[in-house]
Formats: structure tokens, C-alpha cells, sequence
């Protein structure tokens, strides 16, 4: 419940800051906040696995009993050490990084001027945003999803308020929502830095030297390079199924966006069981100390609540599809284009859920390699079935290899599971 509430925090900043900028300029400015936002979502994508690598290391640790100033706080540190070593590989690529998506994006002039400003501006807060993901990874891994949504919700609702006043009561005009988002970064670093030292009373520095040998490194970094794989396969997928439907004319793009944004919405609940998944498979692996019956039971349980959440959401789009639809738009023409597609709508729900269980519950394994293979297999799947299918369904080809990317990682990751040494 902790993360689900967390989640449902986040949309509402780029709701905000849309509105700010639709009160405050022109489409030029719209336009530009939406590229710079863009730029950081290619940024910081491939970086997820600070989050995932350390929750689920940090769930073994936890079960294993092992402390939170032994094994735990050496894991923290070594995350937060990857994390500031990216931030500083970041900051060494940002001029060319943003020149190069600027001359592949196509954008007016006074759009890219706009994403410039707002990108140069946020990208200082690099430190803050990778080291949080870390912290978070850390906090859900110790069973402390109450820190990590007090993070969340410190650092959406001060980007919110920050953004606004910056914008509105300041001569920095559009680009203070960007000052706005690295004053909340900051804000939540210096929240989670303040919860795993007083509240833990765990100092990170003291492991400093020790998890910077190759050696104490070198399982974290592996598991790091499988989980940055997956990352990109995601990207394959999910930029390549807005890519394509935008071939389809305007009214096509529409669709398909509001049909993924009722799909990612739906993931801000089941995204709340991945991660008590990442949470208590690590800690169940931890303790079992090779008594696998009690991983089962744990993995069991996670499936009901998945499959529970899934048949709600696929009775609520089954009866109340179009009304959702109409929630994001008036435009009859959408509206009517969006009914074809609706039995992907009412089946989708269940089969995300079983995937996105079966994600959190392997990072709690820490099988990196098994995570890394099924998006493969899934990205290969969406690339194929798009490619055999578009010729003669038209944008339906776009679902069909969506569903079947998902088909892909549940059926792979449920049988590599039975092969799993646990």
C-alpha cells in the first residue's frame, strides 16, 4: 500500500508542470518542457537498475539477519558509489547527449531553445535522482516501503509547490519548473540520507574503502549489466510502440497513447505488489537458507494478490472502457477510433500482472541473467510479431506484438523458475 500511494504521486507532477507551463506560454514552451522531460526519461531509463540491484541484494542480506551495519549498509554504499559515478558520467555527456537528441527529435527553434534551458538546469540534480533510486532500492529491500514513499511523496509534492511558485512569482518564468525539480531531488536526498542515518543510525562513509575494491564490486556490477540490458529491451518495446503508431496518422498516436496511459495506470497498482515481490523473495531466499518451501508459499501468495488485482482492473475495463476513454478526451473521432481496440484493453491486465509479479519476484531472486533473457526474448517477440503482422492488420499489429512481448516474459520467466536453485 506504501508504494501504491507513492506511485500515485508521480503522474501528478507532469500534470502540474504541464499546466503551469500551459498558463504561463505558449505551445513553443508546452512543446519544450515535454522534450526536456523526454530527455530525462532517456537519461535516467537505463539507470533502473539502481533500484532493482539494490533491492534485491539488500532482501537477502535482511533475511539472511546479517544487520543493517554489516552486509546491508555495504550494499547501500556500494549502489550509492554506482550512482554518483554515473551522475558524474552524466554531467561529462550532457552537452553532447542533448545535442544529439535534438538534431534526430524534430522541433521548431524556439521549442529546442526551451529544452535546452530546462535540460542544463536539471541535469545538476543528477547526484540527487540516481542516488535516490538507490535509496529507494535499499529502503524496499529492507521491508521499509514507508521510507521510500515518504521519499516519494516529499519530493513530488515539493517539486509541485517549488515548480509553481519558481515559475509564477519569479522572473525564471518557464524554466523555474526545472529549478523546481532539482530543489525536490535535493529535498529527498537530504530525507532519505537523514531516515538511513538517524533511523538506522548507519554510516555509509565507514564502508567507503571496502566496496570500492573490484572484488566486493564485482557481483553488484554484474547483476547491474544484465539488469542494464533489460533496460534497453524495455525501451525497444515501449519507445518503439509510440515510434510506430505514429506512422498511423494523428488520430492512431491519440489512441495509442491514451490506451498505454490506462495501461500504465493500472501498473501503479500492481507495481506495488512487484515490489513487496522484491521484498519478501529476498527476504524469504535470505532466511530459507536453502528450505525453498517457504519461498513457495511467499511466491504463491504474491500470484493471488497479482491475479486478484488483474481480474478487477479487467472487470472495470470490460464494463467502464469507453467511459475511461472519454475521462482523457472529448474528441469523438478518437473515441470512435479507440473501440477497436478494446478487447486489448479488458485482456491486458491479467497478463501484465502475471509479468510484472514474476519481474519483482525474480529481483528478489537477484537472477539477473534470468531478467535479462526474458526481455530479450520479449523484445525479439514485439520486433517479430510487428514485422509479420502490420501488413495485413494494420495498427492492430501494434497490440498484438505488445500482448505478445508480455506473453513472452511470463511464459519464459515461469519456466526458468522451476530451474532456479532455490
Amino acid at each position: 500500500m506504501p508504494s501504491i500511494l507513492a506511485n500515485f504521486t508521480i503522474p501528478l507532477v507532469g500534470i502540474v508542470d504541464t499546466a503551469i507551463v500551459g498558463h504561463l506560454s505558449d505551445a513553443a514552451a508546452i512543446g519544450g518542457i515535454a522534450i526536456g522531460t523526454m530527455l530525462f526519461d532517456l537519461l535516467y531509463w537505463n539507470f533502473g537498475f539502481l533500484r532493482i540491484s539494490t533491492s534485491g541484494l539488500t532482501a537477502q542480506a535482511f533475511g539472511r539477519g546479517t544487520g543493517v551495519k554489516d552486509e546491508c549498509g555495504k550494499i547501500l554504499t556500494q549502489s550509492v558509489s554506482i550512482a554518483l559515478m554515473g551522475a558524474a558520467f552524466v554531467w561529462a555527456i550532457q552537452w553532447l547527449f542533448v545535442t544529439a537528441v535534438l538534431a534526430v527529435v524534430p522541433c521548431s527553434p524556439e521549442v529546442a531553445e526551451v529544452a535546452r534551458s530546462y535540460f542544463f538546469v536539471r541535469i545538476w540534480a543528477a547526484p540527487a535522482t540516481l542516488s535516490l533510486m538507490a535509496l529507494k532500492g535499499w529502503f524496499i529491500g529492507m521491508q521499509d516501503t514507508k521510507s521510500a514513499m515518504a521519499v516519494d511523496i516529499v519530493v513530488n509534492v515539493i517539486n509541485m509547490a517549488a515548480s509553481y511558485y519558481l515559475a509564477v512569482y519569479t522572473p525564471l518564468g518557464v524554466v523555474g519548473v526545472a529549478w523546481g525539480t532539482l530543489i525536490a531531488q535535493y529535498s529527498g536526498l537530504i530525507l532519505a540520507v537523514f531516515i538511513v542515518v538517524v533511523g538506522y543510525r548507519l554510516r555509509v562513509a565507514a564502508h567507503w574503502k571496502e566496496v570500492l575494491r573490484w572484488s566486493e564490486l564485482r557481483r553488484m556490477m554484474a547483476l547491474n549489466g544484465n539488469l542494464f540490458i533489460r533496460s534497453l529491451c524495455f525501451m525497444v518495446v515501449y519507445v518503439g510502440f509510440t515510434s510506430l503508431a505514429s506512422r498511423y496518422g494523428d488520430t492512431e498516436l491519440a489512441v495509442s497513447s491514451i490506451i498505454m496511459k490506462l495501461f500504465m495506470f493500472f501498473s501503479y497498482f500492481v507495481d506495488g505488489f512487484a515490489y513487496a515481490g522484491e521484498a519478501l523473495v529476498g527476504k524469504a531466499i535470505g532466511e530459507s537458507k536453502g528450505k525453498s518451501e517457504e519461498v513457495r508459499g511467499v511466491v504463491r501468495a504474491l500470484f493471488y494478490w497479482a491475479i486478484g488485482v488483474g481480474l478487477v482492473f479487467t472487470v472495470i475495463y470490460a464494463v467502464w472502457g469507453q467511459e475511461c476513454m472519454a475521462l482523457m478526451t472529448n474528441d469523438a473521432t478518437i473515441l470512435s477510433a479507440a473501440k477497436k481496440y478494446t478487447g486489448w484493453l479488458v485482456a491486458m491486465p491479467i497478463v501484465s500482472a502475471l509479468a510484472f509479479m514474476w519481474d519483482g519476484i525474480y529481483v528478489g531472486a537477484t537472477a539477473g541473467v534470468s531478467i535479462r533473457n526474458a526481455m530479450i526474448w520479449a523484445a525479439v517477440g514485439f520486433v517479430l510479431l510487428y514485422v509479420a503482422t502490420y501488413r495485413w492488420v494494420g495498427a492492430q499489429a501494434l497490440y498484438i506484438a505488445y500482448f505478445a512481448h508480455l506473453i513472452a516474459r511470463v511464459i519464459y520467466l515461469s519456466v526458468e523458475w522451476k530451474k532456479l536453485p532455490i
